[in-house]
């Protein structure tokens, strides 16, 4: 199937003909449905919180021993689809004709002032005609204006104050210091950002860290990452052959989010806190989001304190036939399926009982915010069935679910929240080792998506998700949290939003 010219074209990015031929067996085969348990909500699967309990959280945080912390901001890629309507609305200008009153180029241009981005100097006074319309979307889209169509959302400017502007990794840095600020003063940082667009954040970086450092008395250690050439996947034709270029050579894509559980395996910390590059709001929504941010904090630290406290507990047997162990066993079985919700298989004997206890605490632990489902985009929270028999908290996106299956399509319609990717981790062992993160992911939770190259139709292989199948082995705990904190940028006109303005 391959030639020589493809061979030295996959030793090249660091690949395999094994890891290829892994991958065209998935484009044939598919990937199995989730075992969908039912929907996580308030009654078994998410903790609601009462204000004092989140109090608590909070100094529970404020208070904890942590061998480091790092704020991990997924922020590759272009910002191309938060343009998308702009370009189809400058393509119609560009051809002569107008733009309906309720397109949204049409709106961005009416609203053109109170876009963060938009100086008089550049775009000049808003006028109601098709020439202004031409001349705001090229100047905010083209390289002769800000260049925005192929620059990456962290150095868009988002908000607008008395006295400056800020980018999405701006806001990211005032976030930071407010709640995952070190001992030491110092703010760590790990940012995964396309080898092309380094320039540019480095710029946006430098416009604000001496002033930010000053301004909240905090030092800032930002590390950028990119994605692996070597997670790419193949892509391929209507008939699972390998897609080729008109030069004939194989294409290659990036493979989703999920690639970046490597990025995150390279961290060293304990705690890490994630959330999406354009998943930030305006300085006035500060203090509910950095609270809710130190809520999921500290209900990881107990969550990881009474796993820690389980695991030294089974450390400390006799064995496994004492009435000790089997208490202990019985405690830890109780705490699993009422906290985590992972109800066990049957063992054959007492010792394997524990034994596979002992390997369900002893694995990475995450905390994920979910908020009411009012609409928006996201991953659903569910209990599923696993291949081992257990049941466990898992995220799931729409393409896992089979949508033949009336009991998965009744879970999803009970669902009563998602997720906005906003999660808490702990990567450390009891032992304070790090977990090899690889290792828990769930090679069999990606998917398959319908993509095009130059006009022509392709299939493309996204790995299992970051937030989804890569964290499929890991302790979870879902927190319900404000919808105030969560706010994405996912189109420009979504900067039009209260969270957005000042």
């Amino acid at each position: 199937m391959f030639s020589k010219n493809d061979l030295q074209q996959i030793a090249a990015r660091g690949n395999s003909v094994n890891e290829i031929d892994k991958q065209l067996e998935h484009f044939r085969s598919g990937f199995p449905w989730m075992k969908i348990v039912g929907p996580a909500t308030p009654e078994r699967g998410i903790l609601v919180l009462t204000e004092g309990e989140a109090d608590e959280a909070v100094k529970y945080y404020d208070s904890a021993a942590i061998a480091g912390k790092c704020k991990f901001v997924p922020a590759s890629g272009a910002a191309s689809r938060m343009f998308k309507d702009m370009f189809a609305g400058l393509k119609t200008l560009e051809d002569g004709a107008d733009l309906a009153p309720d397109a949204p180029g049409a709106k961005l241009a009416r609203e053109i002032e109170r876009f963060a981005f938009y100086t008089p100097e550049m775009f000049g006074k808003p006028e109601d005609s098709a020439a202004f319309r031409k001349k705001a979307l090229s100047l905010m889209l083209g390289k002769e204006g800000l260049g925005y169509g192929s620059s990456p959302k962290g150095v868009i400017k988002f908000h607008r104050y008395a006295d400056e502007v800020r980018t999405a990794i701006a806001e990211h840095l005032v976030e930071a210091q407010e709640y995952m600020r070190n001992a030491d003063g110092t703010c760590d940082l790990v940012v995964t950002i396309s080898p092309e667009h380094k320039a540019l954040f480095e710029a946006a970086l430098a416009e604000v860290k001496d002033k930010f450092e000053k301004r909240y008395g905090v030092r800032y250690n930002v590390t950028f990452t990119y994605q692996d050439k070597a997670t790419d996947t193949i892509a391929v034709d209507d008939k699972n052959k390998p897609f080729r270029t008109d030069a004939g050579e194989l294409l290659f894509r990036p493979a989703g989010h999920g690639a970046l559980i490597h990025n995150l395996n390279k961290v060293d910390a304990e705690v890490v806190s994630i959330k999406n590059i354009d998943n930030v709001a305006h300085e006035k929504l500060l203090p509910v989001t950095a609270r809710y941010k130190k809520v999921l904090l500290g209900e990881a630290l107990m969550l990881r304190d009474r796993i820690f406290s389980y695991l030294r507990r089974f450390d400390e047997l006799k064995g496994p036939d004492t009435p000790e162990a089997v208490q202990l066993a019985n405690e830890v079985e109780s705490f699993l399926d009422k906290v985590l919700c992972i109800q066990m298989p049957l063992a054959r004997s007492e010792a394997e009982r524990q034994q596979m206890l002992r390997a369900k605490l002893d694995r990475p632990i995450r905390v994920c915010g979910m908020v009411k489902n009012e609409g928006e985009p996201g991953g659903g929270p569910f209990i599923i069935a696993g291949k081992d028999g257990a049941t466990s908290l898992q995220i799931l996106e729409s393409v896992q679910v089979n949508k033949e299956d009336k009991g998965s399509m009744d879970a999803m319609k009970r669902a009563t929240h998602f997720n906005p990717v906003d999660l808490v981790c702990c990567l450390k062992g009891y032992k304070g080792e790090k977990f090899d993160l690889p290792a828990h992911v769930d090679e069999e939770a990606g998917f398959i998506s319908s993509k095009s190259f130059e006009g022509r139709e392709l299939k493309a292989l996204e790995l299992p998700g970051l937030w989804n199948g890569a964290m499929s082995d890991w302790n979870t705990l879902f927190v319900e949290v404000p919808l105030e904190t969560f706010n994405p940028v996912k189109v420009v006109l979504d900067l039009l939003r209260p969270a957005h303005q000042g």
